[in-house]
This record gives C-alpha cells, structure tokens and sequence, in this order.
C-alpha cells in the first residue's frame, strides 16, 4: 500500500485510533480512490463493480477477529457517496472499525456520505465503531452524511459506538433498524457541535421479533450558535423492550431539539424515552474551580466526563 502523508496519517489516527496498516482484513479509501485492501482467510472484501463500495463476506463461525474500513478525505471540494454492505455469517464474533476524517484547506466543501448496510446472521456478535473528524484552514465546510442500515437475525446482537466531536459543519445522521426474534441492538451516541455547525440524528428501529429489545443513548453538547435535532422513532410490532435516551449540555447561544416518536403496535410491546437537555449545573463549575481549576478547565473537563 502506498504510504499517507502526515495529514493523512493523523487523520487515520484521530477516526480509527491506528498509525499503520492494521493486521487482518481492512479497507482504506483514500480521496475517492481505493487506497489498499487485505482479505483474510474469514473475511472477504470485494469491490463493487456497479457503484463505489465495497461487499463484506464474514465466514459463519468467525472468533474473534477485527476489520478496519476508514475513509480519508484531504482533497477540498471532493464529494463521494460510497456503499458497503457487510454480510455476517451466523454464530460470529466480530469488531469493525470504520470512521471518516476530512482535512479541508480549500475554500470549496468537502463531503463524505456513506450507506453501511448490516446483514447479521443468527446468534451474531457484532461490535461496530464509527468516528468522524474534521479538521483543516480552508473557508470550506466538511459534510458527512452517514447512512446505516441494520438487519439482526434471529438472537442476533450488535453494538454501535458512534463519535463526532470536532470540526464537521454539517452532518444528517439516520439509521434505520429491524430485529427479528430474540435480536438486541445496542447503541452508545456520542456528538459535539460548535460555531456555526449544525447536526441532525434520526433512529428508526422496527422491534419486529418476539423477545427482542433495542437500547439507545445519544448524549450531545451543543455550543456557540450551533444547532443539533435529535429524532427517534422506535416501534414495538411484538413483544419486545425498547429504550431512547437524549442527554444534552447546551451552551452559549446554541440550540437543541429532542422529537421522541414511540409506537406500542402490540399488547406486550415495552417502550421508554427519556430526554433531558439543559446547561451544566453552576454548583459542578464553582466545584471543580475551588480546586484551582479556570472556568474554561471546569467546562472542558465536565464535557469530557459528560461525553466519555
């Protein structure tokens, strides 16, 4: 594989908390372009032929085995929409590893869409991490559009770590899930916004499955002017347990929105939202600067524990 440059690298570094090519399967995109790809001996990786992407074919039964898929952007004004779909075998164990990093320093926007779709095969384990990170000089925005699709086979898990915490202006996040019997989705959101930055986050999960049960928490904070909207729609089609949770610290002149949407469309169907938002508590700020801490330092480090 060809080697990145510095901005390259600490991108790679800041969405997929790796320095070089990892070990095992991966895939790296790398300003539109297929940069390198490794299959291992379970997981497969095939490029599309009809559209930008990459097929995933994880072999029924793997253990304990790791998949890293980034996306770099450091060309302004590039835009991509890019699918990957990933086809889980049953009884697997699995960690992926995706994220997208756009360094700007061009006056033009720079944007990343991406359409994951998960089709997870019976008593499946999947662990999925996504980052996005933003960075650059330039007068242009970075836009990211993330797209996940999730389908959880019967007494299927999955469980989605989400983060974006710096410099991406504008970002319209949706995921879309269905779970079949006994399936557990679980899902751990966490999001930042500042200047002029505006962020949207919309769940839509069908509890289709006796037994099944999804757990979502977004926790956000929303400073200077900027904007975030948080939708959920959970609806229960059977017996089944379904959870929302929005936390979020506003600051400054920011704005947040929480829509809660939760349906009962059977007699055992089990749902709960819950939604807070509000500034952080002036007793935590006086606190933490009685020990010699500045106010900016107390609100850093209560963000901080807020968003770990």
């Amino acid at each position: 594989m060809p080697e990145l440059d510095s901005i390259k690298q600490n991108l790679l570094s800041a969405v997929a908390d790796i320095h070089e090519v990892p070990a095992g399967a991966y895939s790296l995109r790398v300003d539109g372009k297929m940069h390198g790809s490794r299959s291992s001996e379970n997981i497969e990786i095939v490029a599309k032929k009809d559209k930008p992407g990459i097929d995933i074919y994880i072999k029924p039964g793997t253990k304990k085995e790791s998949l890293h898929i980034p996306v770099l952007l450091a060309q302004s004004g590039l835009k991509e929409l890019v699918y990957n779909d990933f086809h889980i075998g049953a009884d697997c164990d699995v960690t992926i590893v995706a994220g997208c990093g756009i360094h700007n320093g061009g006056g033009a926007d720079s944007e990343h869409s991406g359409i994951h779709a998960f089709y997870v095969g019976e008593n499946a384990k999947v662990r999925y991490i996504e980052k996005h990170y933003g960075e650059g000089d330039g007068g242009g925005k970075n836009v990211m559009n993330p797209t996940t699709v999730v389908e959880l086979s019967e007494n299927a898990e999955m469980e989605m770590e989400t983060a974006q915490i710096k410099g991406v202006d504008s970002t319209d996040r949706k995921t879309t899930a269905r779970l079949a019997a006994g399936a557990t989705l679980t899902v751990h959101e966490k999001l930042m916004t500042h200047g002029k930055q505006y962020a949207k986050t919309l769940f839509e999960i069908d509890l289709s499955g006796e037994d099944c049960g999804a757990h979502i928490v977004s926790r956000s904070v929303a400073k200077d002017e900027s904007s975030q909207l948080f939708v959920s729609r959970v609806n229960g089609n059977a017996r089944c347990s379904g959870h929302t949770e929005c936390d979020a610290i506003i600051m400054d002149s920011a704005s947040v929105s929480a829509v809660p949407e939760i349906a009962a469309n059977h007699p055992e169907a089990s749902l709960i939202h819950e939604a807070a938002i509000g500034k952080i508590a002036g007793e935590q700020l006086v606190k933490l600067m009685t020990l010699g801490l500045s106010e900016k330092e107390a609100e850093e480090h209560i963000i901080g524990g807020f968003l770990k």
